[in-house]
């Protein structure tokens, strides 16, 4: 489905790959309803995209399944209509293996993740069922189907939101609502601080390649106007893609060879 002309709403839209993706909707002649636990991020967004014509912000937790559904009704009231959600909103855990993770962080990351996500695809749905063509993307992880130490309830959460996606995929395969599950690799963003966690290694300082906020949101945006189910961010997503299914035990040896380093990182200071 072609983005120009319709309406969309973002969530996560105030930083990192979200505002990427509000800014680059705008760009193309879409309309946005940005969406985002922080005002003042949603504020810095919104000066630089220069379009109050086109764009509404919308302080929101996506946990708070009340307000996911009075959205709906504020989207509609300031746009008409809605045509596409992508859910792009997500935190990520402490770098703490899963013994010595705290429950309220454990809660915290399957609300933001997994809850989050369906709250808002309920809430949406029979709207984007009316309209003559529509699409939901949610945006899952490489974690989602690659085992990474010290991100394992992380993992566990978007692995469900991938399948989730899939599973409303086979559901409305005969509907007019397009569905994608996107999988970002590593994409230099600010998700850690976002979230709460306090890094001891320099995430810039790491061999992975990361791709560009700016170029994930191209990639996103691609697939979605493609109809694809799977969107991959990142050459290193595609690999792992590859390597988790060719040699599951040496691939997830290697990569947990490699993240020792950053296991034991001091936990989640408060909520994203």
């Amino acid at each position: 489905m072609k983005v120009q002309g319709k309406t969309w709403v973002v969530t996560g839209g105030g930083s990192g790959i979200g505002r990427e993706l509000v800014l680059l909707l705008l760009r193309k002649g879409a309309r946005v309803a940005a969406v985002d636990v922080r005002a003042d991020n949603l504020e810095q967004m919104a000066d630089l995209a220069g379009a109050p014509d086109r764009l509404s912000l919308h302080e929101l937790d996506i946990t708070d399944r009340a307000a996911t559904q009075a959205l709906v009704a504020d989207v509609v009231a300031a746009h008409g209509a809605v045509d596409g959600l992508i859910n792009n909103a997500g935190i990520i855990q402490p770098f703490v293996s899963v013994n010595d993770l705290d429950y309220d962080v454990i809660d915290r990351v399957l609300d933001v993740n997994l809850m989050g996500t369906l709250y808002m695809v309920k809430s949406f749905l029979p709207t984007l069922l009316d309209r003559p063509q529509a699409h939901i993307a949610n945006v899952s992880s490489m974690g989602g189907f690659f085992p990474f130490p010290g991100q394992t309830i992380y993992g566990a959460s978007k692995a469900a939101v991938k399948l989730l996606t899939e599973g409303l995929y086979a559901e409305l395969l005969d509907t007019k609502v397009h569905v994608s599950v996107i999988m970002p690799g590593a994409v230099a963003t600010g998700i850690t601080e976002n979230s709460g966690v306090t890094m001891t290694t320099d995430p810039a300082s790491s061999r992975i390649p990361q791709t560009a906020p700016d170029k994930a949101a191209r990639i996103i945006i691609d697939g979605i106007e493609a109809n694809r189910l799977h969107i991959f961010v990142g050459k290193d997503a595609r690999i792992m893609d590859v390597a988790i299914k060719l040699a599951p035990k040496q691939a997830t040896k290697l990569v947990q060879r490699q993240m020792k380093g950053l296991l034991a990182q001091p936990g989640l200071d408060s909520p994203a």
